[in-house]
């Protein structure tokens, strides 16, 4: 598999905690619950994970897709 980024800083967008998170390999996350205020992050509508939509680095099969390295089925 080619070089991605592994790990992104999640903020939640009710509370503002961020936290940096190792991200799934071969999977998009769709839940994460904020370890502060306890909501439950889901994807923006249009983003495949928590991550694509909270985080400073989208999840690695989107940052593989885009660099045209792997087909994301």
């Amino acid at each position: 598999m080619s070089n991605f980024i592994a790990e992104s800083e999640l903020t939640c967008p009710n509370c503002g905690f961020s936290e940096v998170l190792t991200m799934p390999v071969d999977a998009c996350q769709w839940y994460h619950e904020c370890n502060a205020c306890h909501t439950l992050l889901k994807p923006n509508p249009g983003d495949c994970c928590v991550f694509c939509s909270f985080g400073t680095e989208p999840c690695p099969p989107i940052q593989l897709h885009t660099k045209g390295n792997v087909e994301v089925n």
